[in-house]
């Protein structure tokens, strides 16, 4: 495992000495030891519970609700449904999120229309949850049904170009050449469809808001969210409240894998409980109703591709029609990448949606990139073998110099030929027999694939705060969370770093909106944007303490300019002559102050942005062992060779591509939410019947880090949440067909699609 050493872009005062070196999470004692809170644990004087009532229709009325006999129960506080619900500001601008895609917000409770099946129809709460749960069990509703459309073939036909692209989804480009004219002319073609199933996030931990009535009258929310800006700002909206009334909090996260992006529908309802009753109220979603919002949106893709026999490629079409809810325009970027990632002269790129009676669909974990990559990468396997190429070699054959989709911008950087040459070699690849079904071991088919991975390389506006206090401890933080991605322990690497200090020394503080505000936690895009923030507030705590230490009585450091400083060991020290050098703590306490701290604010660089394009790249080789006579798959080999920039933390670095490359394999082999077209409603809506991989299905994953210098941002740093699994899909069906000859273009590749 290597990475990239660049000193020149990450600006620390001191040395690198945690930064790039694998440390375990700061976090980590915390969540094994049972110290760490979520959202649904934290407690509060006269806690009340509740519980949500879901519809068990998909479209229609709600023509009555009975909840006498509910009301009834001992416990009971109260019944809320849209008949008695509370007055509050209802206009569809203030449900609106910081991540919400065009169109109306669902609103809980606002009226008796149903358009979507476990959509909430009633909030029972009551002085406990049990009691709550039975009472929930007790309200009758009756409906007036129409037939829902949840088949995406059946309204393809429907499909639209959204009239309203959604904030920073990128719309395919204009289409260069004659795609069409150039694919009927060429010597080899290779055209088919391709689909993947509706997916679920379920994270460990399920979303549930406990909202504490202070005695002030403000309120203190914890709430599951990848960013608590995101809730205070919907919140503060939706029930007209001033932003100092509403303080949200979140800590730890469970896993979201996107689902946390936006408030769900269970921090509202909790909300509106509190307000009504005036006393605090936690509501957590079951497992069953975690099905009941954001998933994976199928998408329907077709992908053509036209080549010479050498195997250069002389068109490329990729058309996808996703579906979304029919009150939401929610958008990908699925078509796109594949004009990113091959040279082509004849490109044409298509992404329409079509409205279904679900729910509105979510991003997760690299969101359009799994679905689009997935179809594009198994179709340049298949035009490998029409054309009698290395898969590899036809990859680099067609390899991208520079964005054809953003004007032929270069890359910022791009070590995409490293990753397959280094991984290649890793895995073995010069001795696969390319011919399918021609290796074998025992009663099982061996099947070696590759794919290509990608995913936006970003940074976006983010702010940080760092207080430096006497006993030469620092504490340095911001509002973003830490998802499991090893947030808390990349930033206290750097801001020790920063000031030479050791990391025991360091305190981080994330999730709180009276911490200097951040972006959601999401996009792979963290690391830079908080970083960055950290780092230089940090650098700016640094510069006041040099200025105080150089008005110290016969200061060592007199006469001495800040870029000859060094940090380290909690001291302050000229470069070249350690010998001159005064303690942070001595000049604190010399200084007579309590505290030197400071705000500080990072952005994307404008200038690089305008000249390049910034993406993160992998190659992912895969072994799989298909069982001839049971068609049962075992992905026993994986290698994933990833080039990100600078790697901050390889432990925690390489944690998230396993765990990428884990999903992966889901939705290449088991993860499926299955629609019961005649009702809308997924059905194997529990963590028994939706398969995800566990560790029987896991074996050898192998993650290799190719030396990369980039220079978006100050950290060279680029994302590593989403690029693990794009790719990993593409790159197991290539090794099944492979194996056995059988060419699976809809996933996932479930026993009964190979015998």
């Amino acid at each position: 495992m290597t990475q990239t050493s660049n000193p020149q872009t990450f600006s620390s005062t001191g040395r690198d000495t945690f930064v790039g070196s694998p440390r375990s999470r700061i976090d980590g004692p915390a969540k094994v030891t049972g110290l760490a809170k979520y959202a649904g644990e934290f407690a509060a004087p006269g806690l009340a519970y509740g519980y949500v009532v879901s519809s068990s229709i998909a479209k229609g009325r709600i023509t009555a609700i009975e909840s006498a006999e509910a009301e009834a129960v001992p416990g009971v506080l109260k019944v809320i449904t849209h008949a008695n619900r509370p007055r509050t500001a209802w206009r569809d601008k203030n449900f609106q999120d910081a991540v919400a895609p065009p169109g109306s917000p669902f609103r809980a409770l606002y009226d008796d229309l149903i358009v979507f099946s476990g959509q909430p129809v009633a909030l029972v709460v009551a002085e406990d949850f049990e009691t709550a749960r039975y009472a929930a069990s007790l309200v009758r509703v009756s409906y007036a049904m129409q037939e829902p459309v949840t088949d995406l073939k059946a309204v393809r036909g429907d499909a639209y170009d959204p009239p309203t692209k959604r904030e920073g989804i990128k719309p395919p480009p204009a289409p260069w050449g004659d795609a069409d004219q150039a694919f009927g002319s060429a010597p080899i073609r290779v055209q088919g469809g391709y689909s993947m199933a509706n997916e679920h996030h379920n994270p460990m931990e399920p979303h549930a808001t406990t909202v504490v009535v202070e005695q002030d009258g403000t309120y203190t929310v914890y709430d599951k969210i990848q960013g608590v800006s995101n809730s205070h700002q919907y919140l503060v909206n939706v029930f007209g409240l001033k932003p100092d009334q509403v303080r949200v909090l979140n800590p730890y996260l469970g896993g979201g894998f996107g689902s946390g992006l936006r408030p769900q529908y269970q921090a509202f309802l909790a909300m509106l409980a509190a307000q009504e009753l005036k006393r605090s109220v936690r509501v957590t979603l079951t497992r069953d109703q975690m099905w009941s919002f954001t998933y994976r949106g199928e998408a329907l893709q077709t992908v053509a591709l036209g080549a010479e026999p050498d195997g250069t490629l002389t068109t490329l079409r990729h058309d996808a029609v996703q579906g979304t809810s029919t009150f939401e325009d929610y958008q990908e970027v699925i078509v796109n990448w594949s004009g990113v990632l091959y040279r082509c002269e004849n490109v044409a790129l298509t992404y329409r949606i079509a409205k279904l009676d679900t729910a509105t669909p979510g991003d997760m974990r690299a969101p359009g990139a799994v679905t689009g990559v997935f179809a594009i990468e198994t179709a340049m396997d298949e035009l490998a073998y029409a054309t009698g190429q290395d898969p590899i070699a036809l990859r680099l054959k067609n390899y991208a110099e520079s964005d054809a989709t953003a004007q032929g911008k270069p890359f910022g950087s791009k070590e995409l030929k490293s990753c397959f040459r280094q991984g290649a070699e890793r895995f073995g690849w010069a001795k696969r027999n390319p011919e399918p079904r021609s290796m074998r071991e025992g009663r099982e088919l061996v099947g070696w694939g590759v794919a290509t991975g990608i995913w936006e390389s970003m940074m976006m506006q983010s702010s940080a705060i760092a207080t430096l206090t006497p006993d030469g401890r620092l504490t340095v933080g911001n509002s973003t969370g830490d998802i499991g991605t090893g947030t808390y322990t990349i930033l206290t690497q750097i801001a020790a770093d920063t000031l030479g200090l050791p990391m025991d020394a360091v305190t981080t503080k994330l999730g709180d909106t009276r911490l200097p505000e951040a972006p959601v936690a999401g996009g792979s895009w963290t690391a830079a944007s908080s970083g960055t923030a950290v780092m230089k507030a940090c650098r700016n705590v640094g510069e006041q303490v040099f200025k105080l230490a150089r008005g110290l009585e016969n200061s060592p450091l007199a006469n001495v300019d800040f870029d000859r400083a060094v940090f380290a060991d909690g001291r302050i020290s000229v470069a070249g002559d350690p010998g001159r050098s005064v303690s942070l703590v001595e000049v604190m306490q010399a200084a007579g102050i309590d505290k030197v701290e400071a705000v500080e604010q990072a952005g994307p660089d404008k200038d690089f942005n305008q000249k390049y394009e910034a993406y993160t790249h992998s190659a992912i080789f895969v072994e799989v062992k298909v069982d001839e006579e049971l068609g049962q798959v075992r992905v026993t080999r994986v290698v994933s060779a990833i080039a990100a920039g600078k790697v901050l933390n390889p432990k925690t670095a390489r944690s998230q591509i396993l765990g990428g490359v884990v999903m992966g394999i889901g939705s290449a082999l088991e993860e499926e939410s299955m629609l019961d077209h005649r009702i809308g409603r997924f059905m194997n809506h529990n963590l028994g019947e939706y398969h995800v991989p566990v560790n029987a299905d896991i074996y050898d994953i192998d993650v290799i880090f190719v030396e990369e210098e980039d220079k978006a941002n100050p950290l060279g740093v680029k994302g590593l949440g989403e690029i693990g699994i794009v790719g990993t899909a593409a790159a197991i069906t290539n090794a099944v067909f492979h194996a056995t000859g059988k060419r699976v273009r809809d996933l996932p590749i479930t026993i009964d699609k190979l015998l």
